[in-house]
């Protein structure tokens, strides 16, 4: 069974910490604020808070025990946790934050329209960013070439929604309520470049559905002729990624 990959995440660190970053920068507080960092990986996404916010108190929480492990030796001076982020979210115990920060993480967690609510209710600040990419070229050729495979309903899918949607769920909690997409085109050297992307992400779940190694090499090649056509070479060679995700900051 495939499991989260540090070194396999790590390889578009560039790439994944940008749209951080960019919300990172949209955010006002405090500067000794507490914040907590749901589905931190291995704290690339911890480390732009500390860059943004230098003198606050940072806590980072992740589903994987490799992903903590890495974070902790990078940065034994902050708090890292591993635990599952609805569960955290659930709990009534949980101590208050001034940013609750999630970069690339919800998209994994089901029951948007109550874990949302939840993770704002613990906070006086909420800021998401998760993959809006579900429709582009890339996953839905992933899911074609799924069709091959006796996968039988069992690949998890990303639990993200429109716009519209987080608006709902969150309008009658907020005191304010901003949100935005962007789409990011990033630039790969390759199709090849594109399954080493996913194969950190998005493919994960479909991976996990199937029973071999054998298999899950013959995906990741079925895939990788599927997509060549998708994504052709520029004239240098280069190839275009576009890939877009959706934003939001709630304020309690």
């Amino acid at each position: 069974m495939p499991s989260w990959s540090p070194t396999q995440y790590l390889k578009f660190s560039e790439e994944r910490t940008r749209p951080c970053r960019d919300l990172a920068a949209r955010i006002d507080l405090p500067p000794r604020a507490r914040i907590i960092d749901l589905g931190c990986g291995p704290g690339n996404s911890t480390a732009v808070l500390a860059e943004r916010w230098p003198d606050a108190e940072l806590t980072g929480l992740d589903s994987s025990p490799d992903m903590i492990a890495k974070a902790t030796a990078a940065h034994p001076e902050w708090r890292w946790i591993a635990g599952d982020i609805a569960q955290w979210a659930a709990s009534p115990g949980t101590e208050p934050y001034d940013l609750v920060f999630s970069n690339a993480a919800l998209q994994w967690v089901s029951d948007h329209a109550t874990i949302f609510p939840r993770l704002l209710a613990h906070t006086t600040t909420l800021a998401v960013q998760v993959p809006a990419n579900w429709h582009g070229p890339a996953h839905q050729t992933m899911r074609e070439v799924a069709k091959r495979y006796p996968l039988d309903g069992r690949v998890r899918e990303w639990y993200t929604h429109d716009d519209a949607f987080y608006y709902d769920a969150l309008s009658l909690h907020a005191t304010q309520l901003d949100i935005w997409a962007t789409e990011y085109i990033h630039l790969v050297d390759s199709a090849e470049a594109i399954v080493e992307w996913y194969k950190g992400t998005g493919m994960r779940p479909f991976l996990e559905a199937l029973s071999t190694d054998a298999d899950r090499a013959r995906f990741t090649v079925d895939y990788l002729d599927a997509i060549r056509s998708v994504y052709p070479p520029r004239p240098d060679g280069k190839v275009l990624f576009p890939f877009r995700r959706l934003f939001l900051i709630a304020r309690h």
